[in-house]
């Protein structure tokens, strides 16, 4: 598929008015995207768990207006919100030559995630994907000429709400599908840098339903955005060769997931996010994201590791907050760790639940 194959050419202009909602999660990476070009274009390749309790729940109202702005409203969590206005606005003016119908219609966009914003969970991706299937909705009511089977139908829509919140947010592209999506080209496996691609083969029996336990260290704002993080990748002196580990690891992690081999399944997450890190850190200007008790946890997880030769591993986002991944057989044990252990570095000993999910899906 190219950017033209997206590009809605027909469409009925006598749809009044109508609503749509979906629910949309979160994931976390295990191969980090780290940099990127013009049009949301990743660096690198990247490889993520779709989650299943941390998502965001959008339902859009649509009506039909005069004139030919932008025209919608935003509603988070039952209130007004024009900080999000702008974020939104740019994404319309991203994705408009593909759904040309945006300027025909009033939009009010009513949102809210069941965890908490800016607790370190990547909301943007689960608010962009959840919207832009709401708008991919719209595009089958006002769309002509329909002549895909069902299973095209469902495998254009499903690329084509990727491709979208990709423009978005990067990241969002991977929140479509699950349990596992590659987004970025890679020698190993079919991807695209357009949209993200569920990972096909079968995954072994060690890696279905997996865990992660989200240690909420720090709930206050990003100390640096995204967008702000990637634009420093120009430049960087260490950057060519991080691309090409990505790649490298990506491919490994791939045969790792379906072989079941657990231990460097661990090696290669736990690189994956202090490399992510190391690239901040080295970077002009430079950041420090982990904060002490990132630090606490790490430790604890390997002293942990190391005593009982669990499966538990840590990943991290370009923040403070500590993903704590492990199998579905090892929770009880898992979990009565982070109790007893790990909650006294949470901040207020607020932690997330959460589990390997299978994608979006339509509540209207």
């Amino acid at each position: 598929m190219t950017e033209q194959d997206f590009i809605l050419k027909d469409y009925k202009t006598n749809v009044e008015s109508g609503k749509v909602k979906w629910e949309s999660p979160s994931n976390i990476a295990l191969v980090k995207y780290w940099g990127k070009r013009e049009n949301q274009i990743p660096e690198n390749p990247s490889i993520s768990f779709t989650l299943s309790n941390c998502k965001t729940i959008t339902e859009l109202i649509y009506r039909k207006k005069a004139g030919n702005d932008f025209s919608f409203d935003v509603i988070f969590e039952g209130k007004k919100n024009e900080a999000f206005k702008p974020k939104i606005q740019t994404f319309f003016e991203r994705i408009e030559a593909y759904v040309p119908f945006l300027r025909d219609y009033h939009f009010t966009i009513e949102t809210s995630n069941t965890f908490p914003h800016s607790s370190g969970i990547a909301s943007s991706a689960s608010g962009m994907s959840a919207l832009a299937l709401c708008l991919m909705s719209i595009e089958q009511e006002v769309k002509e000429n329909v002549t895909l089977s069902a299973v095209e139908r469902s495998s254009y829509f499903n690329q084509k709400s990727s491709f979208l919140a990709r423009l978005g947010s990067g990241s969002a592209c991977r929140s479509i599908e699950g349990e596992l999506v590659v987004w970025g080209k890679n020698a190993s496996t079919e991807s695209s840098d357009l949209f993200g691609v569920r990972l096909a083969e079968d995954i072994h029996p060690n890696f279905k339903n997996y865990q992660d336990a989200i240690l909420l260290v720090d709930k206050g704002e990003k100390q640096v955005s995204s967008t702000v993080g990637h634009k420093l990748m120009f430049g960087h002196p260490f950057a060519e060769k991080r691309f090409q580990q990505a790649h490298e690891n990506l491919a490994e992690l791939k045969d790792v997931l379906i072989s079941g081999n657990q231990k460097r399944f661990i090696e290669i997450v736990e690189s994956e996010a202090l490399t992510l890190h190391a690239m901040m850190m080295t970077s002009m200007p430079y950041f420090i994201l982990m904060k002490p008790n990132t630090l606490q946890i790490i430790n604890k997880i390997w002293e942990f590791r190391a005593k009982t030769d669990a499966n538990i591993c840590f990943t991290l986002d370009a923040g403070a907050n500590v993903h704590v991944l492990f199998p579905e057989g090892e929770r009880e044990k898992v979990y009565e760790f982070i109790k007893t252990q790990l909650v006294a570095y949470c901040q207020n000993g607020h932690y997330i639940c959460d589990t390997v999910g299978k994608g979006a899906k339509k509540l209207v």
